[in-house]
C-alpha cells in the first residue's frame, strides 16, 4: 500500500452518471494507489444522500481513476476479479488502520 492515501474531513463530492444518464451524486471516502508498481489510483464512494451516522452498512462503490491536467477525473469499473480482491483487501486494511486510534483511544483508561 501506498502513504498516498488520502481520508477527507470535509465532504468531497462528485457526480457519476447513472445508466439513463442522470447524474447522481457520491461522496469520495477514500483515495489511494497501490505499491505495484501499476501507478493505477482507487477511489471509494458512497451515494452522498445517505446518512452517514445511520446504524445500516453503507454501499461502497469502488473505481479506479485517473485525472487529466485540468483536474477532470476520469472512472473506470473494476471488471477483472482479480484487481477487486486486491482492490477491497487494501480498503478493509486501510479502514481497520483508521478506526485503530479510536479503538486505542477508546481502551484507554481514564485518569
Amino acid at each position: 500500500m501506498s502513504d498516498d492515501v488520502r481520508v477527507r474531513d470535509e465532504a468531497e463530492i462528485i457526480y457519476i452518471p447513472d445508466d439513463e444518464g442522470n447524474e447522481e451524486a457520491f461522496e469520495v471516502i477514500m483515495r489511494f494507489e497501490l505499491d505495484d508498481g501499476t501507478g493505477r489510483k482507487y477511489l471509494m464512494v458512497v451515494p452522498a444522500d445517505e446518512d452517514p451516522d445511520a446504524e445500516e452498512e453503507q454501499e461502497v462503490y469502488a473505481f479506479r481513476y485517473e485525472e487529466d491536467d485540468g483536474d477532470e477525473l476520469r472512472l473506470y469499473p473494476i471488471e477483472d476479479e482479480e484487481e477487486w480482491d486486491i482492490v477491497e483487501e487494501t480498503f478493509n486494511t486501510l479502514m481497520e488502520e483508521l478506526d485503530e486510534p479510536e479503538a486505542e483511544a477508546d481502551a484507554a483508561p481514564d485518569r
